[in-house]
């Protein structure tokens, strides 16, 4: 027998929202604190409580070797998380690498923001795409360096003189 007093939350999203808030708040994650703020500071100041505050602890990390095999716990690392609602209902959450609070925080209030029908373009072009555009082109350089450093092996052909 079903429960039918529990809504199904993810029925509620459009098709493709839930990819498109994890690739947000992917990309949040993965910005440095720096650009964070710099974007946050760009955004009018909304009125949010926090339900979750700031707050630092760690998370098991697990591998596979060779990316196939079976898993195994790596080690732990340290994340900060944030949950923050705004006036107008919409919760807003962050994981984030580190220790930084105020990423943390930031984060949460842009996922929040990102929510509203009527911020979510100017979210998106204003915030997420420069994060986005900066990390691809982080990665490029990364990529151009070490491609700089690639060793080409080839064999010989041996005549038969």
């Amino acid at each position: 027998m079903t429960d039918t007093t529990t809504p199904d939350l993810t029925a509620s999203l459009a098709p493709g929202a839930t990819g498109a808030r994890q690739s947000l708040m992917a990309t949040l994650a993965a910005a440095t604190p720096e650009a964070v703020a710099e974007r946050y500071d760009t955004l009018t100041p909304p009125s949010f409580e926090l339900v979750r505050q700031p707050e630092t602890g760690l998370v098991m990390v697990r591998g596979r070797m060779g990316g196939t095999g079976s898993p195994f716990n790596l080690g732990e690392v340290t994340v900060t998380r944030c949950v923050v609602r705004l006036g107008t209902g919409e919760t807003g959450s962050s994981y984030s690498l580190g220790r930084n609070k105020q990423k943390a925080l930031q984060s949460a209030v842009i996922d929040a923001l990102w929510q509203r029908d009527d911020m979510k373009a100017s979210i998106e072009a204003e915030i997420i795409t420069p994060l986005a555009e900066a990390q691809s082109a982080d990665k490029d350089t990364v990529r151009e360096e070490t491609e700089a450093t690639k060793v080409n092996f080839f064999t010989m052909v041996r005549g038969d003189n």
